[in-house]
């Protein structure tokens, strides 16, 4: 058994607040940004949601899905974004587990495929993700991998 906690915003939308400056601390979108998109979500406007992993209170890894992840291929979505887990919880498939828990949740609501954009390769390899094509990031230089999940 885990020893870890996993929510999505909606089961417990008082960590919304926490959520957003944690989110915005990592990735450094505004976040305003944030708590509108987890708002929308929490409120059933969004299907889409955010995904938390915690130890007891405390924010140690989560994702969202989004419509677009800042990328030229606006036909690809919904987009799983901010994916991140804290440095000392690393490599105990935190991450995997999230992303299994949203592809499950959105597949529930008949929501396939889903997408993403990184620039690792072979970790989401891992858990069921393919490379789709590269993608063109708003305002970058580089181009970015696609994956998908079907």
């Amino acid at each position: 058994m885990s020893k870890y906690i996993y929510v999505s915003l909606r089961e417990k939308p008082q960590l919304k607040e926490q959520a957003a400056a944690w989110f915005h601390e990592k990735w450094g979108v505004p976040q305003e940004a944030y708590l509108a998109c987890m708002s929308a979500y929490i409120k059933n406007e969004k299907d889409y949601g955010w995904y938390l992993c915690l130890n007891r209170e405390q924010i140690i890894g989560g994702l969202g899905v989004i419509e677009n992840d800042f990328h030229n291929r606006k036909d690809l979505t919904p987009n799983i974004c901010s994916v991140y887990t804290e440095d000392a919880y690393r490599c105990q498939g935190i991450a995997g587990r999230l992303l299994k828990i949203v592809v499950q949740d959105l597949n529930s609501k008949g929501i396939a495929p889903i997408y993403l954009i990184t620039d690792h390769i072979n970790f989401y390899e891992r858990y069921g993700w393919e490379f789709l094509c590269m993608v063109q990031g708003d305002g970058a230089s580089e181009m970015s991998r696609m994956y998908i999940y079907r």
